[in-house]
């Protein structure tokens, strides 16, 4: 089976102090509320049939938040392997208030088998973190974005 791919966004600004900072979303539903380590993650998800990436990572972006994405200009980060699945994100600097979240929702039958279904947000909150927080906060397979947000950061763009 091929990997699954998917898009998104990961949005940095600078700091108070001038430290790099990232925007993640926690997981909503049932199965995240009582986790955090490993619980946060960049705002992304799976295509469209005909949509490319880009379109993708907009769509999903403005989907999980309720914000309207940011424009230009975008630094594209190296695709991003992970058991079945193949992330392509782009960086942007963007400040977003978290309180002014609206995620989007999804419906799931829960509890469990009860043939109950309620809706739940895609992202339950959204928080800045410094590098070395979102490392813990975010599921092993995405700390590799950060290394790829600091690198590209540091080349001169043109």
């Amino acid at each position: 089976m091929p990997p699954r791919a998917s898009a998104g966004l990961l949005i940095y600004r600078r700091g108070a102090s001038g430290a790099l900072e990232v925007l993640l979303g926690h997981y909503g539903g049932p199965f995240w509320a009582r986790r955090d380590r490993g619980a946060w993650t960049v705002f992304k998800g799976r295509g469209h049939q005909g949509e490319t990436p880009l379109e993708t990572a907009i769509r999903e972006f403005e989907e999980e938040t309720g914000w309207e994405a940011p424009p230009d200009p975008w630094l594209s980060l190296p695709q991003v392997k992970a058991a079945n699945q193949v992330m392509t994100i782009w960086a942007v600097e963007a400040d977003f208030d978290p309180a002014a979240l609206r995620p989007g929702m999804f419906s799931m039958e829960w509890p469990l088998r009860s043939g109950k279904f309620r809706e739940f947000p895609e992202i339950d909150r959204a928080q800045w973190f410094s590098i070395p927080e979102a490392r813990i906060k975010m599921p092993a397979s995405q700390t590799v974005l950060l290394d790829y947000l600091a690198e590209g950061l540091r080349r001169p763009r043109g």
